[in-house]
C-alpha cells in the first residue's frame, strides 16, 4: 500500500516512491509525470501497488485515481458511541477524531446541534481506503439530513412534532423498541396518540439510555422511579435527544404511524407485540404475555 496525502506534491510523492523501493529513483517519475501533464492530476488515498510496476503505468493508476476502497457498516439502533468505536477500530480509515468530545466532532462537521446522538444515518458506507473519520461521519450527518427532510416534507397530518429533530426523536425510540418489523407502525402509533394526549411515554429504551454506562443489564423499578431527563415514566413528552441511530424505517413510521387509536402495547415474547386500546385490555395482555412467561 502506498499512500498519497491530500495536498501531496508531485515531487515529495515521487520521493516517498523511491524511499519505500517502488521506484529506483524519483527524478524519472518527476520528469516523466511533467512530460505528460499528469503532475497535478494525483488523487489523495491509498493505492494498492503491484511489486513491479513502471512509472508510466503507475503515473497512469495516480491520474485515474485507482485508490483502495473500504467499507464501514453503522447499524440501525446503534448509539452515536458505538458508531464512534467502529471508525476508531477501522484499519483503512485516517483517524482524525480520536481524543475529541462529540460536541468536538460536531464543531469540525459544522453540524448546529449540540447533541450528537441520532444525527447520522446508518447504512452501509464505501470509501477510499484512507479517507478521514470526518469525511465519513459528514457523509452519515448529510444522509440523515436528506432522508428526514425528505420524510419530514412527506409526513401525515397532525403529528405531535413542532420540528423534524423531535420527529428524530420518536424515530429512534421506535427504532429501540420494535421487534418486528410489521409492528414498527402501530408502536410510533401508540407513542403519538399517548403524547397527543398528554400520557407519559412509558419507554424503557429511554431510561436505559439514561442510565449509561449504569445499566447493568438488568431495569429495575428504582430505576424506573429516578427522575432524569430521559425517565420518561417521570416526565411528560420526549426526552431531550434521539436515543440512538433511526433507520429509515423508523423515521417513516414515526412521520406516517398506522391509523390506530391504540395507547399500550406489550411484548408477546416471539418479538411480535400485543397492542390494546384501554388499560384493562392492556393488564389481560401483561397477565397474558407476561407474569405467566
Amino acid at each position: 500500500m502506498f499512500a498519497v496525502e491530500q495536498g501531496a506534491s508531485f515531487r515529495s510523492i515521487a520521493r516517498g516512491l523511491a524511499e519505500q523501493g517502488i521506484l529506483r529513483e524519483s527524478y524519472t517519475f518527476v520528469l516523466l509525470g511533467r512530460v505528460l501533464g499528469k503532475t497535478g492530476s494525483v488523487r489523495a488515498g491509498l493505492y494498492q501497488l503491484p511489486e513491479r510496476i513502471t512509472p508510466l503505468v503507475l503515473i497512469g493508476k495516480f491520474a485515474r485515481g485507482e485508490v483502495s476502497q473500504s467499507e464501514i457498516v453503522f447499524i440501525e439502533g446503534w448509539t452515536f458511541g458505538q458508531m464512534r468505536a467502529a471508525l476508531d477500530a477501522h484499519p483503512g480509515v485516517r483517524h482524525e477524531t480520536l481524543g475529541l468530545t462529540d460536541s468536538d466532532v460536531l464543531h469540525r462537521l459544522k453540524a448546529p446541534e449540540r447533541d450528537a446522538e441520532g444525527l447520522f444515518f446508518p447504512d452501509t458506507y464505501h470509501f477510499n481506503t484512507g479517507a478521514s473519520d470526518l469525511q465519513v461521519l459528514a457523509r452519515a450527518y448529510q444522509t440523515m439530513q436528506t432522508r428526514l427532510g425528505t420524510a419530514w416534507a412527506q409526513r401525515a397530518p397532525s403529528l405531535p412534532y413542532d420540528t423534524p429533530y423531535q420527529a428524530l426523536i420518536m424515530a429512534s425510540i421506535v427504532e429501540k423498541e420494535t421487534g418486528r418489523p410489521e409492528d414498527r407502525t402501530m408502536i410510533a402509533a401508540v407513542f403519538i396518540n399517548r403524547l397527543k394526549r398528554g400520557m407519559r411515554l412509558q419507554t424503557d429504551p429511554a431510561v436505559i439510555y439514561g442510565l449509561g454506562a449504569h445499566f447493568d443489564g438488568n431495569l429495575r423499578k428504582r430505576d424506573l422511579e429516578a427522575d432524569g431527563p430521559y425517565n420518561t415514566y417521570t416526565r411528560a413528552g420526549l426526552p431531550p435527544s434521539p436515543i440512538a441511530m433511526p433507520g429509515q424505517a423508523s423515521i417513516d413510521a414515526a412521520l406516517n404511524p398506522a391509523p390506530s387509536s391504540a395507547l399500550y402495547f406489550v411484548a408477546r415474547g416471539d418479538g411480535s407485540s400485543q397492542f390494546s386500546h384501554t388499560l384493562e385490555e392492556h393488564n389481560r395482555a401483561v397477565q397474558k404475555f407476561q407474569l405467566k412467561r
